[in-house]
């Protein structure tokens, strides 16, 4: 049978400010006796939390009454001391396993969960169900309302174009939106839009051709969710597209997909481009043309497309995209028209012509 322990104790009971001096007994249980020459009361052990150091004593408190202090020699008895609630300068599995310990593992955990989240859009997107996606593009698409262009003659136009980048049976779907900025998108759920700004800055329609051919390619290669879950994060999954048309056209427009699924995009439409005879000559000049100069000026700054601005870029250099289309000629090939002129002027003029369609405003 353990012995009791009895030490000289001193405690203000929460209730007034007078001090009490006494003794402590313990006998081995769950309790802890606070005897004066007329009183005595248990306080549980589970009840008290280390408070601090005070000279040679420890304060201990009562978690069920805050004004309550009891304060014991630093030094115990082994058997007591095993049982009294322990100092906690961090947290009591800091504590338990030291600072040194404790901050390796935090960084282990900060660094796995930092890598979690800037490498979970590329596994993640891939895995995005199809009705989600789907769902998700159908409101991005009804963002822009009537600000999509039809005619008989530019839709004909359109996927006659579509069908010589996108040979699958399943079509992804294409349309034309009344803006006029220089830019095309590809939606979640297997949806491209090109905006009327580009299409009027398009010389040819293999200019066309390559752009349309590289955005299908995002959606073929499921890049789509996964630069979504880049820029906007997991929210798009839960709200859908925003609520302005306005956001959802500057987003769409500055949605940044890696380095490497733009080249598979650019492949991948080389490769459609080759399998329907359309050259790539058209695609190369475009990217020339918005790089800011022509195929001469693009070999030139050949070498400058090694700096560290290019690497950071989330898109390959235009010089560096547009040899890789003009690499891509074969000349044993007779390259085909990719519309007729008169097909390529009804594209041209589509929203010019739809009675129907709405203006878009950013502001």
């Amino acid at each position: 049978m353990r012995e009791p322990v009895l030490i000289e104790a001193s405690w203000y009971d929460g209730l007034s400010a007078v001090r009490h001096e006494g003794e402590a007994l313990w006998q081995g249980g769950d309790r802890l006796t606070l005897r004066t020459e007329y009183t005595a009361f248990d306080v549980p052990l589970s009840d008290l939390a280390y408070g601090e150091r005070r000279g040679t004593a420890d304060v201990y408190r009562r978690t069920s009454n805050a004004g309550f202090r009891l304060s014991l020699p630093h030094t115990l008895p082994p058997d007591l001391a095993a049982h009294m609630p322990a100092k906690s300068d961090y947290g009591a599995w800091v504590d338990k396993l030291g600072l040194g310990k404790a901050a390796a593992i935090f960084a282990v955990v900060s660094a796995s969960l930092a890598a979690i989240f800037l490498t979970a859009p590329t596994w993640l997107g891939p895995r995005i169900p199809m009705s989600w996606e789907r769902n998700l593009g159908e409101a991005m698409v009804g963002d822009f309302g009537g600000r999509l262009c039809h005619t008989p003659e530019g839709d004909a136009a359109l996927a006659k174009l579509l069908g010589k980048v996108d040979p699958a049976g399943e079509k992804v779907r294409a349309g034309v939106a009344n803006i006029g900025m220089v830019n095309a998108v590809a939606l979640p759920g297997g949806q491209v839009l090109l905006f009327d700004g580009l299409i009027q800055q398009a010389e040819s329609p293999e200019e066309l051709a390559g752009v349309l051919g590289h955005e299908v390619g995002h959606v073929r290669e499921r890049h789509v969710m996964s630069a979504l879950l880049r820029q906007f994060g997991l929210s798009i999954l839960l709200s859908g597209a925003n609520s302005g048309v306005g956001d959802t056209v500057f987003g769409l427009a500055s949605m940044n997909y890696s380095r490497d699924a733009e080249r598979e995009a650019d492949e991948y439409a080389r490769a459609r481009m080759a399998e329907s005879d359309v050259s790539p000559i058209g695609a190369a000049s475009f990217f020339e043309r918005i790089g800011g100069g022509s195929k001469e000026d693009s070999e030139e700054a050949a070498e400058n497309e090694g700096s560290v601005f290019d690497w950071v870029a989330s898109h390959p250099a235009p010089g560096e995209r547009a040899r890789a289309y003009r690499n891509a000629v074969d000349e044993d090939v007779q390259y085909r028209p990719a519309l007729s002129k008169a097909e390529f002027d009804a594209l041209k003029s589509m929203c010019e012509n739809d009675p129907d369609v709405e203006e878009f405003e950013f502001f």
